[in-house]
């Protein structure tokens, strides 16, 4: 049976019962979350407690620690990293501005009071401290030069007021705040530090077993603690594995997604939730889509999908992926490549409202990652996924309407590489599509459908840059006087059709500013977006209701053209 030691201590207590040992964070951990915002709320409540309660003798409760004592008899976080972190740095704050101040009497015994609490000391009454890189935490979480960032800032007092990273960014408010209340109550701030070590409570539980903290640590974030779920799947996996060489093995390895997906623009959470639909369609399951979690936690609650000796390969492999995809950097080890043609149709998916579009991806990537045909068939397949999710978006412009067709087709190119989609595109539905374009119906799909009208285009070969902004022909501000026969109000109804916008390169688009066609068509020549190129060489000066209107049918008919050859 687990057993638990649980015993109330101050923060005081807490640090310098350390001596000789270390609050390990370990590297399964996430990194250091907390922002100013929290820290500001802690300082806010310590301070607000300094004049009220504290004076009356009680104490303030900041909450759990859990650990557990490992082979070095150094006590193991298992949650309350942050709360631990924060405390450190406010503590090592005001220490720094004990070393900063004239030495009397009061800054000795304070010193000797704050010392222990923070490194390994000498002496018995007053505590001095003879190596300041012996601290009493060390974390081993993140990337390297996050943990040296912290290890620094307690041994050394000093951070680079540059620097962007929560150890630094956190330290500086506390010494800020410190330094801020120490000059207007200078007789009372060292009161404030005392009140800080004897009255601010822990209640630590620290637990025989790794595997009983791991459960516990579980239980807690059950009930509503704020981490994300790849905090979660991490601890799982790692209950699981047997072996000190192979625990690290996948420590490294999760470091290693962290970067990757960092480089991506992506989170963790991203990744495992594409993962879903790969193993959904392995099963043939097209039922309704459960919360993150609960997918891998499973109705028996054991995660027995993060069991599986393969996940970590393919959601490594997916990571790398969507890496290359977002950033054209292709880990070495992969054999497909993605060419121009078929990422032209990966640019105007970006832009799509929402994410299903990768939920497919993602299933064909996990497929044919070592097919020969890689980028020919993933080309096709895109190409039909653009035409059917954006002609469903103009008729229906709502999530629900393209769910089923998404996990049905991930099942289906999970079987044979085909969508299986269902979008009746007769005379009937066609006139319906181009009449709820011509009526702007699908704002939400501006972006993306002037996009795939660039990419359709055969002389635009190159890739437009995701900068991108959309400018409008006519402005939308312009001087209300008349101009080739008519005034701004007469034209309003026309200015956001999409006959009078086109993609343009964000530099271009800020130099054309609100300027008459004739004038910008000098800055258009300078793009190298064919449609833009097409403008720069119109054969007027000027541009009215016709031009609008004569673009806005070869818009709309080329868009039809597309979804009709795609999708019959």
């Amino acid at each position: 049976m687990a057993e638990l030691n649980v015993i109330k201590k101050t923060i005081e207590s807490l640090f310098c019962e350390m001596q000789n040992r270390k609050f390990i964070i370990p590297d399964f951990q996430r990194p250091y979350k907390w922002d100013t915002e929290k820290c500001e709320t802690l300082w806010n409540d310590i301070e607000n407690f300094f004049d009220t309660d504290a004076k009356n003798g009680s104490n303030y409760f900041l909450g759990t620690i859990v650990s557990y004592k490992n082979n070095e008899n150094n006590l193991e976080v298992i949650d309350g990293q942050q709360r631990i972190i924060s405390f450190m740095l406010m503590l090592r704050s005001f220490y720094q501005k004990l070393e900063e101040m004239t030495i009397d009497d009061h800054v000795i015994v304070l010193k000797s009071k704050l010392a222990p609490c923070i490194w390994d000391t000498d002496g018995a009454v007053l505590k001095k401290v003879s190596d300041k890189t012996k601290i009493h935490i060390s974390s081993q979480v993140a990337t390297e030069e996050d943990n040296n960032t912290f290890h620094n800032i307690l041994e050394t007092g000093k951070t680079n007021t540059n620097a962007i990273d929560n150890y630094s960014v956190n330290y500086q408010f506390f010494k800020n705040k410190c330094d801020d209340y120490a000059a207007r109550n200078p007789m009372r701030w060292r009161e404030l530090c005392i009140t800080i070590l004897e009255k601010c409570i822990i209640l630590p539980i620290e637990c025989d077993t790794q595997e009983t903290t791991l459960t516990i640590f579980s239980t807690l974030n059950d009930r509503g603690m704020l981490l994300a779920d790849s905090d979660i799947f991490k601890a799982q996996i790692y209950k699981t594995i047997d072996t000190k060489e192979k625990r690290n093995d996948f420590t490294n390895t999760w470091k290693e997604l962290m970067q990757i997906c960092k480089h991506a623009n992506l989170a963790i959470d991203d990744i495992f939730r594409y993962y879903t639909h790969i193993l959904r369609a392995r099963n043939n399951d097209k039922s309704k889509e459960v919360g993150l979690r609960s997918f891998y936690e499973g109705i028996d609650k054991k995660y027995a999908r993060l069991k599986d000796t393969a996940l970590m390969d393919e959601i490594m492999g997916l990571a790398n992926f969507w890496l290359y995809l977002n950033t054209n950097k292709i880990d070495n080890d992969c054999k497909y490549v993605v060419s121009k043609e078929t990422r032209k149709f990966l640019h105007c998916l970006s832009c799509y409202p929402n994410e299903y579009w990768k939920y497919a991806a993602g299933v064909f990537f996990m497929k044919n990652r070592y097919s020969e045909t890689f980028d020919t068939d993933f080309c096709i397949l895109l190409k039909k996924l653009t035409a059917f999710l954006f002609a469903k978006f103009i008729d229906s412009p709502t999530v629900n309407a393209i769910k089923d067709d998404i996990f049905a087709s991930c099942i289906s190119i999970n079987n044979n590489n085909m969508l299986q989609i269902k979008f009746n595109f007769d005379e009937e539905n066609k006139n319906t599509i181009q009449a709820k374009i011509k009526n702007h119906s699908s704002a939400k799909l501006s972006k993306s459908l002037l996009l795939l009208d660039a990419y359709l285009n055969p002389n635009q070969i190159e890739l437009i840059p995701k900068t991108v902004e959309i400018e409008h022909i006519l402005p939308k501000k312009w001087q209300d006087t008349n101009y080739q026969g008519w005034d701004f109000n007469t034209a309003k109804q026309y200015i956001d059709c999409f006959g009078n916008k086109v993609v343009l390169e964000k530099k271009l688009n800020i130099q054309a500013g609100n300027e008459y066609f004739g004038t910008k068509k000098k800055e258009y020549s300078l793009s190298n977006i064919a449609n833009v190129i097409k403008l720069s060489n119109y054969n007027k000066n000027y541009w009215i209701v016709d031009d609008i209107v004569l673009r806005e049918n070869e818009f709309t008919t080329k868009l039809i053209n597309f979804f009709e050859e795609q999708l019959s």
